[in-house]
């Protein structure tokens, strides 16, 4: 056993079966897995977040890929969309290293926690609102217990950003109208500042709509909001 709160909670979340499509999928593609993968044996569970519990700035995506953090355990592990987090947190230096392939590789976060509404991977990369109101508990959790360090936030993708914002409104207070997504928005929220940032998926990487120096660029304003 922890006394580390929110080990626990990762504990606890890593065992949930509230979504019974979102259980079916990750267990399918556990089993059946990606040719490339075939010998590994897959999490093909809900994949907690991971960081320090003490960090003032966390990094909110989507949810976990399928031979990404489905297959690893661990968030933007495995996959390219992690390659492009991981080298950027790397060159503003929240990252101990520039990629990411498994749990145990070496890698640390710097003052940062990365997460995400969805905690499951889900078919086409596409949960229902259904199961992000279902997972919305464990980031509410989650952002509780890192409430007394936490003084930024950075919120990947549209998605991302419209569930979140009903969390973090939990917490602090949320201006009305409520502050719509867009890549390098920035709110102040009582004391913490919240940042927009295009998802690092591989589409929008490969369409050039997000290129690593725009992450940078958002990445080391979160930082010096943070403090770090």
């Amino acid at each position: 056993m922890t006394d580390d709160p929110l080990a626990t909670l990762d504990v606890a979340l890593s065992r949930c079966r509230r979504c019974p499509r979102l259980v079916a999928w990750r267990e399918e593609v556990a089993r059946t897995k990606r040719a490339a993968y075939a010998n590994e044996t897959y999490w093909g569970r809900p994949v907690p977040g991971f960081g320090p519990s003490d960090a003032s700035l966390a990094i909110i995506g989507l949810a976990p890929a399928a031979h990404g953090g489905n297959r690893t355990g661990r968030m933007f592990t495995g996959d390219r969309s992690g390659d492009v987090l991981f080298q950027a947190l790397y060159d503003v230096g929240l990252a101990s290293q520039p990629t990411s392939t498994r749990i145990g590789d070496g890698l640390a976060l710097y003052g940062t926690r990365i997460t995400a509404p969805v905690h499951c991977a889900p078919p086409a990369n596409k949960p229902t609102p259904a199961e992000r109101d279902a997972c919305r508990p464990w980031l509410a959790r989650e952002l509780d217990l890192l409430r007394p360090t936490l003084r930024a936030v950075v919120v990947l993708g549209a998605f991302g950003w419209q569930a979140s914002l009903p969390v973090l409104g939990e917490i602090w207070p949320i201006p009305k109208p409520a502050p719509r997504f867009g890549h390098g928005t920035e709110v102040i929220l009582g004391g913490l500042h919240l940042f927009g940032c295009y998802h690092v998926s591989q589409q929008n990487v490969f369409r050039s709509l997000l290129t690593p120096a725009m992450v940078r660029e958002v990445l080391s304003r979160a930082k010096d909001a943070a403090g770090l």
